[in-house]
């Protein structure tokens, strides 16, 4: 089995990671734009032209299924992705899962990039999925750019401003850029409140790897033999891991996958 992931950078690691848990013997191929990135400032019709070629580079070594690991990319781009590659290639794109946080109940935070808080999309997810609940849309200013470039005193000062703007009496938050998974339990320590009961954070990339190998007709495999090799594609040219995934456990994870010959 062979599976590609996209994003304009390091935020497909967490999804990537989630596949090689839970199946250590899957073929990887990343597809990253290292030339277009960030997709956020790009205009819609700018960002699906990168979006689609990054995901025929990745089409073009005949993966099983290809998972969008970016959800701005998946908010613009998802339909043209889907109506370039598929039936012939299933693309699972990435969403803020608001629904399983709203579930639990209690004030729900959404951190999410700036051009996505107060979004349309996220407004309509909101509604869709947390009526009943209150919410917070909480805008992380510089975030995702921080975590990219593994600066660490850009993260903390990024996380730190975020957190003020999130309520004290949050339970929970959702991860709405797949960025933010990577700095998860930061993100846990700037938020969590003396005396108030443990923070609950949802990311996304469990739920999209399963929903990819649900795609394929598969299973989890967790023990399964860790023979799975990896591609790295920088715009459509096959390279390594940026050096900053590797600051990253997600990153590193992947040291133990062989590079494909």
């Amino acid at each position: 089995m062979k599976i590609a992931l996209m994003d304009s950078g390091i935020g497909l690691l967490a999804a990537t990671a989630a596949v090689r848990r839970l199946r250590p013997d899957a073929d990887l191929v990343l597809s990253l734009d290292p030339d277009g990135m960030p997709w956020g400032s790009r205009t819609t019709e700018d960002l699906i032209e990168r979006a689609l070629a990054v995901a025929e580079a990745a089409a073009a070594r005949r993966p099983d299924a290809l998972i969008v690991g970016c959800n701005t990319a998946t908010v613009h781009a998802l339909t043209a992705l889907r109506a370039r590659l598929e039936p012939g290639l299933p693309v699972i794109g990435t969403v803020p899962a608001i629904k399983p946080a709203a579930a639990g109940g209690g004030h729900l935070a959404i951190w999410a990039t700036p051009a996505t808080t107060g979004s349309t999309y996220q407004r309509t997810l909101i509604r869709d999925f947390a009526g009943g609940v209150p919410v917070t849309e909480v805008p992380c200013w510089g975030l995702a750019e921080a975590v990219e470039r593994a600066d660490e005193a850009a993260i903390d000062a990024a996380v730190s401003a975020a957190a003020a703007l999130t309520p004290d009496d949050v339970t929970t938050v959702v991860l709405g850029c797949t960025h933010y998974e990577l700095v998860a339990e930061r993100i846990r320590g700037a938020v969590q409140r003396p005396g108030r009961p443990p923070l609950v954070l949802h990311g996304s990339a469990g739920a999209v790897v399963a929903q990819a190998l649900r795609r394929l007709g598969e299973q989890p495999a967790p023990g399964a033999m860790p023979h799975g090799t990896l591609t790295v594609l920088l715009s459509g040219r096959e390279g390594t891991l940026p050096a900053a995934a590797l600051a990253y456990a997600e990153g590193r994870l992947l040291r133990a996958v062989t590079p494909a010959g």
